[in-house]
């Protein structure tokens, strides 16, 4: 047995809001949208992973998930024009990521990397 995918999910009542923050800022595919389910993701292959951390790193508390792009400078200010203001960072973390923590607007704490 292979595992294929892991999936988040998170439950919500407003999609639309999904659709702002993790397509619309974010720049995530929709993969699937059936109305009361939409799936964001990359069209390109995605490695599958799952992390399971005592803290967050630097101080920090856990992030419900972790989001790796190309530019972190660039989802942020992305982030910031949208309204959403970064809770920790932009910080250049010891283990070699630059990252920010952002809420999405369902209260998830978000961490979103790259790896310099």
């Amino acid at each position: 047995m292979k595992v294929r995918r892991i999936v988040a999910n998170i439950a919500t009542s407003d999609i639309a809001a999904a659709k702002r923050f993790y397509q619309d800022v974010l720049g995530l595919d929709v993969l699937m949208d059936q109305g009361w389910i939409l799936t964001c993701g990359s069209a390109e292959t995605m490695t599958v992973q799952v992390s399971f951390m005592a803290e967050g790193g630097s101080g920090t508390p856990v992030p419900d998930l972790s989001i790796e792009v190309d530019d972190v400078d660039a989802a942020l200010a992305g982030m910031e024009k949208a309204g959403f203001a970064a809770e920790y960072g932009p910080a250049d973390e010891p283990w070699g990521v630059r990252r920010f923590y952002v809420r999405d607007p369902f209260g998830r704490l978000v961490n979103i990397l790259a790896h310099r």
